[in-house]
């Protein structure tokens, strides 16, 4: 999902995205007999799974591709470092919202204040990876594996959803495109696909004759004992549990902003919504959204890339949030990117590849209301290489949210080899 005004400025940002699409059909074989499967069953299943308990907790992860300015959108306006690093970019102190000593939101950000003031939203400083990683391609494996030393393309989604031993088609779903992220990539089935109204067995998706006997057809050449036997009655199951959904409108509660920025995220955001109502026992759901690699027009609060995207997350997920009423109790989501930016503007007035970042905390079970995470100071904010430094591993962030709302997990298994260090964001 891209949504700014223009074409991404890295070209290894594009290629990254090329690349992991070449690297899930090399990992097909690897995923076994589902994954074959998707690719002679339609378009819609990369791989087939789904498996919580209905009425359970959901978390929704929304990648911020690209390398978001962590800077920029919680801003420490209590360094003085930020303001001379940045005389042209700079968000001032007096726009800001949700305020307090040190740090501050972007004023776009303002459609989720009330989830700030209701204590539903927190920020967190100064995480990211434990080494700086500035490559889009590699840090994104890096990020969303989370398993360091591991040449296995399993993300930590996957590990987690496997952990419950599912095989049913329903616990894990990435929307916004076909092609599967690291993230929920793994042994354990999982869907991609773009929208929920797309998962349909393609060529047998109509009530008429010609699909009923392609259906009848494909069950029984794929009976016997193939391997893509049970990956054909997978993928099967999942249309038939999934049909009445991706055949209904969804009529939402609230209006969700409409071009521009906004859109493909409300898309996203609203399909989610209508799974988390369905109840299905969907567990997970990934979205992405961006691209946030400025490394020009990122513009000030009157005009550019970054006020843009940033006015279209907070009105996508303001209306989401709005959606869900009562049901925001069972929902957490959280923000990861690859890596933040430099802590100084370059000469194109935009900010090159960085360390570290921030994440959003939003929903059910967050302690919100405040700014977490160890600041380390950005200096005089005159140093030609500046960076953020990472002074929290984004795993425990995670960690955190997962021991929480999902207690039955095992985080040692989930986040391989990190020490469990939790910043008290969550209840």
């Amino acid at each position: 999902m891209t949504t700014t005004s223009g074409p991404a400025c890295c070209d290894e940002l594009a290629q990254a995205t090329r690349l992991s699409r070449r690297r899930l059909i090399q990992g097909m074989a690897a995923a076994g007999a589902t994954g074959v499967a998707t690719s002679l069953f339609g378009d819609a299943f990369r791989q087939t799974a789904f498996a919580g308990q209905p009425g359970g907790n959901v978390l929704v992860v929304l990648s911020l591709r690209g390398g978001i300015d962590g800077l920029g959108v919680v801003v420490p306006h209590g360094d003085p470092g930020y303001y001379t690093a940045r005389p042209r970019i700079a968000v001032p102190r007096e726009s800001l919202v949700a305020q307090d000593g040190f740090f501050g939101l972007h004023p776009a950000m303002q459609p989720l204040e009330w989830l700030w003031s209701a204590g539903e939203l927190a920020a967190v400083h100064a995480v990211g990876l434990p080494v700086p990683n500035r490559s889009h391609f590699s840090a994104m494996e890096e990020i969303e594996d989370a398993d360091t030393g591991s040449d296995a393309r399993r993300g930590w989604v996957n590990r987690m959803i496997g952990l419950t031993g599912t095989t049913d088609p329903t616990t894990g779903i990435h929307l916004s495109t076909a092609a599967m992220p690291t993230l929920i990539a793994g042994p354990t089935p999982t869907i991609a696909v773009d929208r929920v109204s797309q998962v349909a067995m393609i060529g047998a998706d109509k009530a008429d004759e010609w699909s009923r006997r392609r259906r009848k057809a494909l069950g029984t050449m794929w009976r016997g004992k193939s391997a893509l036997g049970p990956a054909y009655r997978s993928a099967a199951a999942t249309v038939d549990k999934m049909a009445p959904l991706a055949r209904t409108p969804y009529t939402p509660t609230v209006a969700y902003p409409t071009g521009g920025a906004a859109n493909d995220l409300s898309e996203a955001l609203r399909d989610t919504a209508q799974l988390i109502k369905a109840d299905l026992g969907t567990e997970v759901v990934s979205i992405d959204y961006g691209t946030w690699d400025l490394h020009s027009d990122y513009g000030t609060l009157e005009w550019g890339d970054m006020q843009n995207l940033i006015a279209g997350f907070a009105k996508a997920l303001d209306a989401f949030m709005r959606d869900l009423g009562p049901l925001r109790s069972r929902v957490t989501v959280v923000t990861i990117s690859e890596f933040g930016r430099r802590l100084m503007e370059n000469g194109n007035g935009g900010l090159d590849h960085g360390w570290g970042n921030m994440m959003l905390v939003a929903g059910g079970g967050v302690r919100g209301g405040a700014y977490y995470g160890a600041w380390p100071g950005l200096g005089t904010g005159r140093e030609a290489d500046a960076d953020l430094r990472v002074t929290t591993d984004y795993r425990n962030v995670l960690g955190e949210v997962l021991a929480r709302r999902f207690p039955d997990r095992s985080l040692a298994s989930v986040f391989p080899g990190v020490t469990y260090a939790p910043r008290g964001v969550m209840l």
